[in-house]
C-alpha cells in the first residue's frame, strides 16, 4: 500500500490514541529523544506515528528504529507563501533522497530557532516538489493557523502547486487562542472540495501521554 492509500485507510477515530502523524523530538523544538518517542509509542500500542521535526530528517538517519513499521517517515518544512507563514508536512519520504536532504537544515539553529526558521522559510512549490521527488505526499499542517482571510483560495493555490493533503485533525483550541482566521470545520470541507487527503496529529512537543482525545 502506498503512503497516500495508507493515510486514506486510517479511521479518524484512531487519531490520537493509535495514530499520531505530527510529533516533534529534541532534534528540532521538541523535548523528548527521538528513539524514546518511538519506544513510548510502542508501549502505548500505537499503530503508526510520524516524527516530523522542523526541516530535519536527522532523527531517522540516526535512529535504531529507522525501519520499524510503526514509523511513517516524515518532516515538517517551514514555508512562506502569499504573505503567510505555513508548514508543509512530508510523509512517506525516502530519507536518502537528495532533494529532501538539500532542503533540510544545515545546522541545529535552522531546526530549533524560531527566528532562523522564519528567515530560512522555503517556497512551498520547492518543498512540494522535493517531497514528491522523495516518493512522499505533501500536507498542509494546522491550516487554521495560517494568517489568511480566505483559506479556500489559499488551499486552492497550494493544490495547484501540487499539495496532496490537509491536516484536519489536530488540537485546534490549543493554537492561536486569540486570533483564528477559520473555523475548525473548514479544512475538512475544503479537503473534500479539492480532493485532498486528510491527516491528523497532536503536534506534540513534549510527551505522547499528552494526547488530546477527540
Amino acid at each position: 500500500m502506498d503512503i497516500k492509500e495508507l493515510i486514506k485507510s486510517i479511521d479518524k477515530k484512531d487519531y490520537y490514541s493509535k495514530i499520531n502523524l505530527h510529533i516533534h523530538s529534541n532534534i528540532s523544538d521538541g523535548l523528548k529523544d527521538f528513539d524514546k518517542l518511538v519506544e513510548q509509542a510502542k508501549n502505548l500500542n500505537m499503530k503508526y506515528i510520524s516524527i516530523t521535526d522542523h526541516n530535519s530528517i536527522q532523527g531517522y538517519q540516526n535512529s535504531k528504529y529507522e525501519n520499524d513499521p510503526i514509523l511513517i517517515k516524515g518532516v515538517e518544512f517551514d514555508c512562506f507563501y502569499k504573505m503567510s507563514l505555513l508548514h508543509i508536512l512530508g510523509y512517506g519520504i525516502d530519507i536518502k533522497n537528495k532533494d529532501i536532504i538539500n532542503l533540510c537544515a544545515k545546522n541545529e539553529k535552522e531546526s530549533k530557532d524560531d527566528f532562523i526558521r522564519l528567515i530560512k522559510s522555503r517556497h512551498p512549490k520547492k518543498v512540494i516538489n522535493a517531497i514528491h521527488s522523495a516518493g512522499g505526499v505533501a500536507v498542509l499542517a494546522h491550516p487554521c493557523c495560517c494568517n489568511v482571510f480566505n483559506l479556500d483560495n489559499f488551499i486552492y493555490k497550494l493544490k495547484l502547486l501540487g499539495l496532496d493533503g490537509v491536516e484536519t485533525i489536530y488540537p485546534y483550541d490549543r493554537f492561536r487562542k486569540i486570533i483564528k482566521f477559520s473555523s475548525r470545520n473548514l479544512p475538512s470541507i475544503l479537503a473534500l472540495k479539492y480532493d485532498l487527503i486528510e491527516t491528523g496529529g497532536s503536534d506534540e512537543h513534549k510527551d505522547l501521554l499528552n494526547h488530546i482525545k477527540l
